[in-house]
């Protein structure tokens, strides 16, 4: 029976068991080991960015990229046409709809882990083997991949509300100075103002015998945590001298209307900023989407509040030409139950779910994988998160097959190997 409430077991932590068996490790020495400087010049040619919009807690696919109406489980929202012919989603993305030229729906995603704590991080760390070792988030795995860009900001920003910091953990193995520095409620960091009583001059001065300091302490000691604390610095440094991109007051009017006054609204016009200012991976967060009460009063709320944020960052990227190097993303870590339950909610769903895909190496205005009449079980080639992984390496022209990690002179593969790109995603 399906349960009414989250449950205790699915807000726990996953427990991974530590494998690191002799099999695995053959299976990734067959793959070459990643050499930043054999891809650096064609990866930064190519200039590629990310927008990762993470719906946490499941955005329902009934009332968004999948509707059923006039079902047993279909709920009451219609279901309307789009730019696209033959392609409809739910009545809650009017604005989107008129978007569907620029995007690719997912309407097949059938993953296997219906717990929060660990979903979060399974879909976001592609669900590779179990080696023993912590994989990357996907924004971690990016920027370490494509190599430092010339825009001198932070490569892995996460715009999010409540509180901020810098996110070491996303990393894993790669090392903390490929975590995320996190701007909560898309403010800057604290006490980034330079004080009054120093000048520019000193303050060179200043970073000139940090810089210093921090090679007299790497000497002798690990690589990872001694980049990763001279990383922080230089970044500050440069956040600094850039703080007006936090600026909410320098927002065209117009703008602020068509993204909407609402938290997210302002977070997606933020983040477009940042993509504008050269950021190589903006994740965007959204929370309260775990409608396991009333589903359709929040539905018709939070779906309709990310319609018009995403359909106007969608519109202005496509204007400007920006959605041609940005692959953005938006998805959740699953779907909700077709089934109704007792407190008119729906529950976890992994087994058919959707997320919405554009930009950069993707093909535009398709609807890929179909689920049953009742929206129950995905009826077409089921995809999981390794699959989506290796498809976005794709299309940010990363080879997912023949690229691997080297995690201390240990081979890994950078997405799960029993997975494949999903070619009919890709331009």
């Amino acid at each position: 029976m399906l349960q009414s409430t989250c449950q205790s077991d699915q807000h726990q932590f996953s427990r991974r068991r530590w494998l690191g068996t002799a099999a695995a490790g053959a299976a990734a020495v067959a793959l070459p080991v990643f050499d930043p400087a054999v891809h650096a010049a064609a990866l930064q040619r190519s200039a590629k960015q990310v927008l990762f919009i993470w719906l946490d807690g499941g955005i329902s696919q009934l009332e968004s990229w999948d509707p059923k109406p006039n079902t047993e489980f279909g709920g009451p929202f219609r279901a309307i046409p789009t730019s696209v012919p033959g392609i409809h989603v739910s009545e809650l993305l009017p604005q989107t709809a008129q978007q569907m030229q620029h995007l690719a729906i997912v309407r097949s995603l059938c993953t296997q882990d219906n717990a929060h704590s660990s979903g979060v991080d399974r879909i976001q760390r592609g669900d590779p083997k179990d080696r023993g070792v912590v994989y990357p988030y996907f924004g971690s795995a990016v920027t370490k991949l494509l190599g430092p860009n010339a825009s001198g900001l932070p490569p892995y920003v996460w715009i999010k509300p409540l509180s901020g910091g810098f996110m070491h953990k996303d990393a894993g193995f790669l090392g903390p100075q490929y975590g995320s520095l996190a701007f909560g409620d898309g403010k800057p960091p604290q006490n980034l103002l330079q004080h009054a009583n120093v000048s520019d001059q000193s303050l060179q001065e200043r970073m000139e015998i940090r810089a210093f300091a921090d090679r007299q302490y790497a000497r002798g000691r690990p690589a990872a945590s001694t980049e990763a604390n001279g990383f922080v610095y230089s970044m500050g440094l440069e956040l600094m001298q850039r703080r007006q991109l936090f600026d909410e007051s320098t927002f065209a009017p117009a703008d602020v209307q068509r993204y909407g006054t609402h938290d997210l609204g302002r977070h997606m016009l933020l983040a477009k900023r940042m993509l504008e200012a050269g950021v190589q991976f903006v994740k965007v967060n959204s929370y309260g989407w775990d409608t396991h009460g009333d589903n359709f009063n929040g539905s018709w709320s939070l779906v309709r509040r990310f319609d018009q944020p995403f359909a106007a960052l969608i519109s202005d990227l496509a204007a400007s030409g920006l959605l041609d190097q940005v692959l953005v993303i938006a998805m959740s870590e699953f779907g909700r139950t077709p089934r109704v339950n007792g407190h008119l909610g729906r529950d976890h769903w992994p087994e058919a779910w959707s997320l919405c895909m554009a930009g950069a190496g993707v093909r535009r205005g398709i609807a890929v994988g179909s689920t049953s009449d009742k929206g129950t079980w995905v009826t077409s080639q089921p995809y999981d998160i390794g699959h989506m992984f290796h498809t976005w390496f794709s299309a940010l022209g990363i080879n997912s097959r023949e690229t691997a990690w080297d995690n201390q002179g240990q081979p890994l593969p950078i997405a799960h190997e029993d997975c494949h790109p999903v070619t009919e995603l890709l331009s």
